[in-house]
């Protein structure tokens, strides 16, 4: 006899064990009896299949239990096998039964830390957005090749927003599990396509380093809006797809982002670990290419000047590129590297800003007139105002 409902009267909170762990009940409440015996041990152990109705940790420890008048004990019972859908338990008895996962209580909370992702994200987002505007507002140079800067934009602005807002409301969001699998779904394309766009970006900028003497001659023709467009989304589309279509359960973890179990945080860690390999690769290339150029230089001040300009930029593109990102895989709790890892990927857009727009000659001389024509329509506001 199955009970559907009784894990929320029989709590997991009644099994008593040593140590501060979160028990979750795994399973719902069965009872199993046989005509005419009476609840005594069995002469062979009895084997039972319990699937979970919850997401399975895989750090988490399972114990499978019996109700002993007011609580939950394990006496006669263990574990026979389990995988992330279900677990087999093996008892000498009969009586009434659950599936309770014990894990480490999560560390709490830092509020500073908090405080310091949110404004770091808000700031990132309003770069995002400024970078956006230049880009779309400003007159470029023909041959300047502004789509994969754009695109990063485009893909990691919605992809932070997305997360701020889910993170901001989750408690409205979690108990709907298709809407959060579908928010999961989104934000790994998201972040996947900013991803992608990021080696696009590398791969332009490798180009360009490669050809410096012709650096204001590349031509958007070497590679077309269209067809990067294609990979920059497609790619990460075909991922996205896939996962859904192999793992659709994959989706809507607790967060609302991938589920850790059977491996499918690799359907978004596989893909962005090559890219930033890729990338650190290229990066090193830039660096080495510019260094020889800087040798063999003659010492032309305009183009010396010039050179000196784009080394600081490629050094800047470490970031734009993403390669700071792999710093989350040694931050390992440690705060400090948590706190420098939130800082330098929350500021991509900050970045891309300081570097394609701020640092830019023409377009510092179009702000600088956008400003002016700004102001004298301000005082001829207050003129007509004052008059």
């Amino acid at each position: 006899m199955s009970y559907n409902t009784m894990e929320n009267l029989l709590k997991p909170d009644f099994f008593n064990t040593s140590g501060d762990q979160v028990k979750t009940m795994m399973s719902t409440v069965i009872s199993v009896t046989l005509p005419k015996t009476t609840n005594t041990k069995l002469t062979k152990p009895v084997n039972f299949t319990l699937k979970h109705i919850r997401e399975f940790d895989p750090s988490g420890s399972l114990s499978c239990v019996y109700w002993n008048i007011s609580e939950w004990i394990v006496d006669g019972c263990s574990v026979l096998k389990t995988n992330s859908s279900y677990t087999v338990c093996s008892c000498v008895h009969l009586s009434t039964f659950a599936l309770i996962m014990q894990t480490s209580r999560p560390p709490e909370n830092d509020p500073l830390l908090d405080l310091l992702n949110l404004v770091c994200v808000i700031v990132g987002l309003v770069f995002f957005s400024l970078a956006l505007l230049t880009f779309a507002l400003c007159q470029w140079s023909p041959g300047v090749n502004n789509v994969a800067r754009i695109n990063i934009c485009i893909s990691l602005l919605l992809a932070h927003l997305l997360f701020l807002l889910t993170q901001q409301f989750l408690s409205f969001i979690r108990p709907h599990q298709v809407l959060c699998a579908v928010i999961s779904g989104v934000l790994h394309f998201l972040f996947l396509s900013g991803f992608m766009w990021m080696f696009i970006e590398a791969v332009l900028l490798f180009i360009c380093v490669k050809n410096l003497s012709q650096i204001s001659s590349i031509n958007r023709e070497v590679l077309s809006s269209g067809f990067l467009c294609v990979i920059g989304y497609m790619v990460a589309l075909v991922v996205v797809a896939v996962s859904a279509v192999v793992g659709p359960k994959g989706y809507g973890s607790e967060m609302c982002w991938i589920k850790i179990d059977k491996g499918f945080i690799w359907s978004f860690l596989g893909p962005v670990c090559m890219i930033l390999t890729s990338n650190t690769i290229l990066f090193i290339k830039i660096v080495i290419i510019l260094n020889s150029t800087l040798r063999n230089l003659n010492a032309e001040v305009s183009q010396m000047k010039q050179t000196k300009i784009m080394v600081f930029k490629t050094l800047a593109q470490f970031v734009v590129l993403g390669c700071s990102w792999i710093l989350g895989f040694f931050t390992n709790g440690r705060k400090e590297l948590e706190i420098i890892f939130l800082i330098l990927n929350s500021q991509q857009g900050t970045f891309i800003f300081l570097i394609y727009c701020v640092l830019n000659k023409e377009i510092r001389q179009q702000y600088r007139k956008f400003f002016r024509c700004l102001c004298c329509g301000l005082k001829k506001t207050l003129r007509i105002k004052a008059s």
